[in-house]
């Protein structure tokens, strides 16, 4: 499946524009590259999400949760992430 990460520094906060498929073999990915910009404020544009697992969900509230920004998260996958978080 297609997946991509665009990195771009914006307002001194550090977006990470994700498009395709977010799932378990793309969290792994996206981890990695999200170390580095965790001491900063980070923003995850999900404007270009096509599909997101289980595991993608899971990994966006756990991202949430610590204080990373999501936008334009299509409606279905920002009430996952909200009922992941609820059930926490």
């Amino acid at each position: 499946m297609t997946y991509r990460i665009q990195q771009s520094v914006q307002d001194g906060a550090s977006v990470f524009l994700l498009s395709g498929v977010l799932d378990t073999e793309h969290v792994a990915r996206l981890e990695e590259l999200l170390a580095p910009a965790a001491t900063g404020r980070t923003v995850l544009d999900l404007k270009d999400v096509t599909l997101v697992d289980r595991a993608g969900v899971r990994f966006l509230a756990r991202l949430e949760s610590a204080g990373t920004e999501i936008v334009n998260c299509p409606e279905y996958v920002r009430s996952w992430i909200t009922a992941e978080i609820e059930s926490r």
